[in-house]
């Protein structure tokens, strides 16, 4: 029962948390700690916190779908769904993680707590009645990839920083997400066939047609470009440089989706795809890079080249 227990907090979930990684990267160069150790400790209670709370929500998550996960082909076979793990040492392990990772949270500042404290009410919202944002068409992509802006957040705030992360940036990894989100609602649909099985496992899928998802999945994409478009030139025109990058990152990730049992279903496996996980931490380096230097040259081929209200004003050049 201890290794069932484990199994609905999924560890091996917890590498999602990478989306932290710009959060902390962005909240260390615009609030660079006084103590260079200080704030490595605090980034990593910070990391630890989370991986608690997402445990929180896995097992949450296992718990109240227990009665749909017994009508998927592989799902039924999960800790709760299957019986091996009942409802009381689900529900006392949800709180002893989820009080734990506000505990820990709360060394980390209240900015920090008061995020992770969100990510958890999101895990409420998306998995229990009569919300239960899950099995509600489009608010079920929108609602769980809302984590990722959440996590950058954390990250954020884990620093120490005090100032608010850039609202375009916010919403640009929130589009982010729902991106990865409706991709993999495209796999799971295509893997399961069948609208009324597919319906009998997710309420949501009822409504769901391949044709409709594409169709969201472009939406997504595209919102997360402008919004990162924006970002980029206000903050780091540098970032320019790194678009085929991210744009190679997306289509690789939509070709993935495409495929026979598509790993999009279950992104904890994708490091088997080997291409793939090299040209994301290749991403990765390159945005990296492109927030760490200052190249003066792009500021002058993407100045203004037609009046504007905002060219007509002075601005203030760029530290």
């Amino acid at each position: 029962m201890l290794k069932d227990l484990l199994t609905i907090a999924r560890p091996d979930h917890w590498f999602k948390n990478v989306f932290m990684a710009p959060g902390l990267v962005l909240g260390w160069l615009a609030c660079p700690p006084a103590d260079a150790a200080t704030g490595v400790l605090r980034a990593a209670v910070g990391v630890a916190a989370t991986c608690l709370a997402c445990s929180a929500n896995y097992t949450l998550n296992e718990l109240l779908d227990a009665p749909s996960d017994r009508a998927h082909p592989e799902k039924r076979f999960r800790p709760v769904a299957a019986g091996r793990v009942g409802a009381a040492a689900a529900s006392a392990q949800w709180l002893v993680l989820a009080a734990a990772a506000l505990g820990a949270s709360w060394l980390v500042g209240r900015a920090f707590l008061a995020a992770q404290a969100a990510l958890l009410a999101m895990g409420v919202l998306y998995n229990a009645r009569p919300v239960r944002l899950k099995d509600r068409p489009y608010l079920d992509v929108l609602s769980e990839s809302l984590n990722n802006p959440l996590r950058l957040l954390l990250g954020w705030y884990a620093i120490g920083c005090t100032l608010v992360p850039p609202a375009s940036l916010l919403l640009a990894y929130w589009m982010l997400g729902a991106y990865l989100m409706a991709a993999k609602r495209f796999a799971e649909l295509g893997h399961l066939g069948d609208r009324a099985a597919a319906a009998a496992y997710r309420r949501s899928f009822a409504h769901y047609t391949r044709d409709r998802l594409l169709v969201s999945i472009v939406f997504y994409a595209a919102a997360a470009a402008l919004f990162a478009g924006v970002f980029l030139i206000r903050y780091q025109v540098e970032l320019v440089l790194a678009v085929p990058f991210v744009a190679g990152f997306l289509a690789m990730y939509m070709r993935l989706a495409l495929l026979p049992d598509s790993p999009a279903m279950y992104p904890e496996k994708l490091y088997r795809y080997r291409s793939f996980t090299a040209f994301a931490c290749l991403t990765a380096a390159v945005l990296i890079a492109c927030l760490l230097v200052r190249l003066p040259w792009l500021d002058k081929l993407f100045t203004a080249t037609i009046p504007t209200q905002t060219t007509a004003q002075s601005q203030p050049s760029r530290p």
